[in-house]
């Protein structure tokens, strides 16, 4: 947010609706790439540990949950 804040400081006032609108979508866009990466988390966690399950899978499934957790811990982070 600073970043797009001294973006707006510098920008003259007529500009000030373009620079607020663009702020606005860079947060939706944020925020739509956190929810898709939970999601996408959540989902390479449950196909990890269904692998796992099987004993052929495990060796794929472990690193696929681990990874699954880590992409979920860097969306909520």
């Amino acid at each position: 947010m600073a970043h797009s804040t001294r973006a707006r400081e510098s920008a003259p006032w007529i500009f000030w609706p373009v620079a607020a609108l663009w702020d606005l979508l860079a947060f939706v866009l944020r925020l739509t790439g956190r929810v898709l990466g939970v999601i996408l988390g959540f989902v390479l966690m449950a196909v990890g540990i269904l692998l796992t399950f099987t004993v052929v899978g495990a060796p794929l499934g472990i690193p696929l949950a681990i990874l699954g957790f880590l992409v979920l811990l860097r969306s909520v982070f």
